[in-house]
């Protein structure tokens, strides 16, 4: 499709906000520069960014102290986990001089499917599910493919185990997800169970939290640190799905060990329109041994002779379950745009 032409005021107005914003942009570097050369910053120093807000954003120093921060005009917009380099001002805030590599982004598409970063330099991502509300496999499976195509290690987080009975189907699925080699923690708020296991899996990394709204994210982060203030919202008692509570993506340091957590903006769903079919595949863990076997190379593991997934789960190595994920997001993929 087409773009639509712009008419010639609808271009002029562009030219206009693009010209302020350079200008701004010019004068703020300025502005910088003058106070660099008078001596209101001080030497650069390293940080890492806990939150942002647009063009600001909270860096802490290496001594733990948190610095509203602006940024360069010539820099690109930082995200939570961000480390950098920045001059800390005589009033106490900073200017941002610049970002250092990132060694993992968390991204999701946007509302127009256009990528955009979460979070950086995160090394675990804490799937959380619950039995409120009902938890589906295929969103699992989707956040699961979504970490494995970032490199970012997942784990698998079951909350409200209070509600569980011995009987529970969900002991079952995380069964499933254990065998396929994800570490799966049971915690609980109300009786503080697995609380400790929370943790000790976090220690010495970077992790962050995503899953349906309503299975307790902020509840867990709430309880895990109980000096930090966050909103907490309830289920609608109508749905039972949960009602998104938090705003921006922020950053926090457990009392305890050395880990650090990134509270994410909640999402019901984790999309996965930037992904091709190859990394899909591969961001089903079981099937790798089998990828590249089947007879035809453009198999796509339906009905097509010598293909070795589906042999694989004819034989039981792969649960009908996760083939039917597979082909569920495979689906999605190849699906054309509403």
């Amino acid at each position: 499709m087409s773009q639509r032409k712009l008419s010639r005021q609808q271009r002029w107005r562009v030219e206009k906000v693009q010209a302020e914003r350079a200008k701004r942009a010019e004068k703020r570097e300025q502005i910088d520069q003058r106070q660099l050369a008078e001596g209101e910053y001080g030497s650069e120093q390293l940080g890492r960014v806990v939150a942002h807000f647009g063009r600001n954003m909270e860096v802490e120093g290496t001594d733990g102290v948190r610095h509203l921060c602006h940024l360069r005009a010539n820099l690109d917009t930082l995200v939570t986990g961000d480390r950098v380099s920045w001059r800390e001002a005589s009033d106490g805030t900073g200017v941002v001089e610049a970002r250092l590599e990132r060694y993992s982004t968390l991204e999701r598409p946007d509302a127009r499917g256009r990528l955009k970063s979460v979070a950086a330099n995160i090394d675990r991502i804490m799937i959380v599910f619950a039995v409120e509300p009902e938890p589906h496999p295929f969103l699992i499976d989707r956040y699961l493919v979504a970490a494995e195509a970032t490199g970012i290690a997942p784990a698998l987080v079951l909350n409200k185990i209070d509600l569980l009975d011995e009987h529970h189907a969900l002991h079952a699925l995380a069964s499933r997800y254990r065998a396929l080699g994800y570490p799966v923690i049971g915690a609980s708020t109300r009786r503080d169970d697995g609380l400790e296991d929370l943790i000790a899996a976090m220690d010495d990394t970077t992790a962050v939290f995503v899953g349906q709204s309503g299975v307790g994210k902020s509840s867990l982060i709430d309880a895990l640190l109980p000096d930090e203030s966050l909103a907490v919202g309830e289920l609608s008692v109508d749905s039972r799905k949960g009602r998104h509570t938090t705003t921006t993506a922020r950053l926090y340091h457990f009392s305890q060990g050395s880990g650090a957590l990134i509270d994410s903006p909640g999402i019901r769903e984790f999309g996965l329109g930037h992904l091709d079919e190859q990394q899909v595949e591969n961001g089903f863990i079981e099937f790798r041994p089998y990828l590249g076997h089947c007879r035809f190379r453009d198999c796509r593991h339906r009905l097509e002779p010598g293909c070795a997934i589906l042999e694989a789960a004819e034989t039981g190595e792969i649960l009908p379950e996760r083939l039917e994920s597979f082909r569920r997001i495979v689906h999605e993929l190849n699906a054309p745009p509403r």
